[in-house]
C-alpha cells in the first residue's frame, strides 16, 4: 500500500509541443526551449521532411513561473521567426530582379527572331534586339550575386541583434527554473 503512495507522489504530468524546424536550426531550437522548461521527448526520434525536422518537446505541466516562461517563450519564437525572414529576404528582391532581366532579355531575343523571319529580314533591327537581348539573358547572375551581397550587408547586423535578444530571453528563462 506504501509502495502505491509512493508512485502517486512521483507521478509527473507533462504538456506536449510538437513544432516543425529547418535542419540547420534543431540545435538552436533545442538549447533555446531547454531554457524555458522543454526537454526533447525520448519517445520520439527526429524525423526528416526533406530540410525540416519535426520536434516532439515535453515539460512538467506544474512547472514554476509558467507564465512569465511562456511570455518569453512566445518572445523567442517570435525572434527565431524574425530571423528565418530575414533570411529569406537576403535574396527575395535579388531572385525577383535577375528574373526581371531574363524575361527582359528573352523579350529582346523574341523581337530579333521577328525582324529576322519577318519577310524581308530587318538585319539592323534583329542586331538593335539581339545586344540587349543578350545582355539580358547574362546580366542576371551577376545582379542576383551583387544585390544578396548588399542585402546581406544590411541584414547581417539585424540578425545578430537579433541573436543577443534571444540569449537575454533565454538567460531570464533559465533564471527562472
Amino acid at each position: 500500500m506504501n509502495e502505491a503512495n509512493n508512485r502517486d507522489s512521483e507521478f509527473l504530468g507533462y504538456e506536449y509541443k510538437e513544432l516543425s524546424v529547418e535542419q540547420s536550426r534543431v540545435s538552436m531550437y533545442l538549447d533555446g526551449y531547454k531554457n524555458f522548461g522543454w526537454i526533447a521527448d525520448d519517445n520520439f526520434d527526429l524525423p526528416k521532411a526533406g530540410s525540416m525536422v519535426t520536434l516532439h518537446l515535453k515539460r512538467n505541466r506544474k512547472i514554476m513561473n509558467k507564465m512569465e516562461l511562456t511570455r518569453l517563450q512566445r518572445n523567442f519564437e517570435a525572434c527565431m521567426n524574425e530571423i528565418e525572414t530575414l533570411e529569406r529576404s537576403k535574396t527575395a528582391n535579388a531572385r525577383i530582379a535577375s528574373l526581371t532581366a531574363g524575361v527582359l532579355g528573352t523579350a529582346f531575343m523574341a523581337g530579333s527572331t521577328f525582324a529576322v523571319v519577318a519577310s524581308p529580314p530587318i538585319i539592323w533591327l534583329c542586331i538593335l534586339l539581339a545586344v540587349p537581348g543578350f545582355s539580358g539573358w547574362i546580366a542576371p547572375y551577376f545582379l542576383y550575386k551583387k544585390l544578396v551581397q548588399k542585402r546581406t550587408a544590411k541584414v547581417v547586423p539585424l540578425i545578430e541583434a537579433i541573436y543577443d535578444e534571444i540569449y537575454d530571453l533565454c538567460l531570464k528563462g533559465s533564471a527562472l527554473l
